[in-house]
């Protein structure tokens, strides 16, 4: 009797062990090195939060992580590399889940972002910036000068798509008027073009535009958001609301993104390095607060969650102003 006990009780442990979840040491580890693709040049905002998540997960995974740009039509030629490319676990991708959500509409990616795991890390906002000597002293003026002489309000963004691009495309969908458009390969660029005079003014992201800004070759006039944004070493910029009250601006969040079919176990262990490292990044955090981003670090359902607002509202606002070859509504991004 106590035999037949002590053969149930083991008969139960062992299958215990059996299903139980593995610990962080049976989880996947890279045997050769990743490659994360950054789709526009370095020094944008982009290249500079996925080269900080790239090191912390190198500790966190026990392996190389190589940070690859691949710059060219609006982010999507890099996009498409991974896409297309054997989904192993060895080749992600970086940027903005806004970008990645709207390629479909533009008919460059055949692509959703449903088909994607997302791995968050900051949120960023757009600020309107200009070069020193330009003209425009406050928001009021540049928005007056939009409507009144658009010819001459030069405005450099990282190209159609782009954090840049979205909010001065927002900004001429609320308060009208116009603007010439200057594109770059990158964020970095089209900060440098406004510093140099080649551009009045850039709508890219503050962390582009936060060294500049603190160095006085770029003057902020407005955050695209409904809150100031305090930048470390600068000070207050104030929202846009201020000039457009009813302006609505979606988080633009930034990440790490990996194709579906990529084995369970990769997945499993970009799961748990977000949980327990990046979730706990000092090195994040810091890069957040210097930069004037927000620390973000969501992954699986909620990462997906948190993306819609931004993707459906620039899907949109491309579609309503011509620049969409696809009709949002079917491929099933709704109208905010």
């Amino acid at each position: 009797m106590k035999s037949s006990l002590w053969s149930a009780m083991w008969a139960l442990g062992a299958l215990a062990m059996a299903v139980a979840p593995a610990s962080a040491q049976d989880m996947w580890k890279p045997t050769k090195p990743v490659t994360i693709i950054v789709p526009w040049a370095a020094g944008g905002s982009t290249d500079q939060v996925t080269r900080i998540v790239a090191g912390e997960l190198e500790g966190a995974l026990g392996g190389n992580i190589v940070v690859q740009n691949q710059p060219g039509a609006s982010g999507s030629i890099g996009t498409k590399a991974v896409l297309d490319g054997p989904h192993d676990g060895y080749s992600w991708a970086a940027g903005a889940a806004q970008d990645l959500g709207t390629y479909i509409v533009l008919g460059m990616v055949d692509t959703k972002i449903q088909d994607w795991h997302l791995y968050l890390d900051v949120a960023n906002v757009a600020v309107v910036g200009v070069n020193a000597n330009a003209p425009y002293k406050d928001m009021g003026n540049f928005l007056k000068t939009m409507k009144d002489n658009p010819d001459s309000v030069t405005v450099a963004t990282a190209g159609i798509t782009s954090g840049g691009h979205n909010a001065i495309e927002a900004i001429k969908a609320a308060a009208g008027g116009n603007y010439k458009h200057v594109t770059y390969d990158g964020g970095n660029p089209a900060v440098i073009a406004t510093v140099s005079g080649e551009t009045m003014a850039t709508t890219q992201l503050a962390v582009e535009q936060a060294e500049m800004i603190r160095a006085g070759k770029l003057r902020p006039l407005a955050v695209l958001n409904s809150d100031p944004l305090n930048l470390k070493g600068y000070g207050e910029i104030p929202p846009i609301t201020k000039w457009i009250p009813d302006f609505k601006a979606a988080p633009n969040y930034f990440g790490i993104f990996v194709p579906n079919g990529t084995p369970d176990e990769v997945i499993a262990a970009l799961d748990a390095a977000w949980k327990d490292n990046i979730a706990n990044s000092k090195a994040l955090k810091d890069y957040a607060e210097n930069r004037g981003a927000v620390f973000a670090p969501y992954y699986g359902e909620d990462a997906q969650k948190r993306v819609q607002p931004a993707i459906s509202t620039n899907a949109w606002l491309l579609y309503d102003g011509g620049k969409a070859k696809v009709d949002p509504s079917t491929v099933g991004i709704q109208r905010p």
